[in-house]
C-alpha cells in the first residue's frame, strides 16, 4: 500500500481548480464544498456522464483534477478513467466511489488512478487524498486492503488500453457498439481513411489482429470481469 501523508500536511502542487463527474447532483455539491475547504479548491465544475466531461475538457481552459465516480451512465468498468486520465493533460484522476472491492482499487490505480477515496469518507481523508497526490504520490485509505485483481487479463487489458488517444479510445467504443469504418467516420465528421489507420494504429497498440478481438480486450476492462470469482 502506498504510503500516507499526514492530514495536516500541505500540498506541493496546488489545486485551483477541479472537474467533479459524477451523476448525482447533491454529492457533486457537497464534494465542491469538501474540495474547497480541504485545498482551497476555487473553481468546480461538474460532469454528469463521461461525455459531458471529455467535452468540457476539451473545450474549457484545463482543470489541475479530476474527481471522478465509476459508476456514470455511459460507461462500464475502468474505461471512463483510461479515457479521462487520456483527456486531462496531466491532470491527477482521483477515484471517489462506494464500490471499494480491494480489487476494483487495485485495477484503478493500476489503471493511472493517483488515489482511491471511499465516497462515506470524511474530509480528513480528503485532505490526505489531496496532500499525498500533490506531492506527487498514489493515495489509498489507511485501512484499505489491496488485492491484485481476480485474473491477470483484465490487468493486462487496461495497460493496452491506456496506450491509446482520446480519438482512438473513441473509435475503439463505437467499433464495440457494433459501427463499421463508414459509420464510425460519419459519426465522428472525419475521413474513411483516418478511421482505417486508427483502427490499424489500435489493433497494433492492443495486440490483437481482428476487430472482434479488440472487442474482447477491451470488455476485459469491465467491472464484471475485475469482479470475477
Amino acid at each position: 500500500m502506498p504510503a500516507l501523508l499526514s492530514g495536516s500536511a500541505l500540498p506541493l502542487r496546488g489545486f485551483a481548480s477541479a472537474l467533479v463527474v459524477d451523476d448525482h447532483p447533491l454529492f457533486c455539491d457537497a464534494l465542491a464544498i469538501t474540495l474547497r475547504a480541504v485545498a482551497g479548491v476555487g473553481r468546480t465544475e461538474v460532469a454528469d456522464s463521461l461525455g459531458a466531461a471529455l467535452a468540457r475538457l476539451a473545450a474549457g481552459e484545463g482543470v489541475d483534477l479530476v474527481v471522478l465516480d465509476l459508476h456514470l451512465p455511459d460507461v462500464s468498468g475502468l474505461e471512463g478513467l483510461v479515457r479521462l486520465r487520456a483527456a486531462a493533460r496531466g491532470a491527477p484522476v482521483v477515484v471517489v466511489s462506494s464500490l471499494d472491492d480491494p480489487r476494483v482499487v487495485a485495477a484503478a490505480l493500476q489503471a493511472g488512478a493517483a488515489g482511491f477515496v471511499p465516497k462515506h469518507s470524511g474530509r480528513e481523508v480528503f485532505r490526505a487524498a489531496l496532500a499525498r497526490i500533490g506531492q506527487g504520490g498514489v493515495f489509498v485509505p489507511e485501512g484499505l486492503a489491496l488485492a491484485a485483481p481476480a485474473a491477470a487479463a483484465p490487468a493486462e487489458a487496461l495497460a493496452r488500453l491506456s496506450l491509446l488517444t482520446r480519438q482512438q479510445a473513441r473509435i475503439l467504443e463505437l467499433i464495440c457498439e457494433g459501427k463499421l469504418n463508414k459509420q464510425i467516420a460519419y459519426d465522428l465528421a472525419i475521413a474513411d481513411a483516418t478511421v482505417k489507420a486508427h483502427v490499424t494504429a489500435i489493433m497494433r497498440k492492443l495486440g490483437v489482429q481482428t476487430r472482434t478481438q479488440a472487442v474482447l480486450l477491451a470488455r476485459q476492462a469491465s467491472f464484471a470481469a475485475i469482479l470475477q470469482e
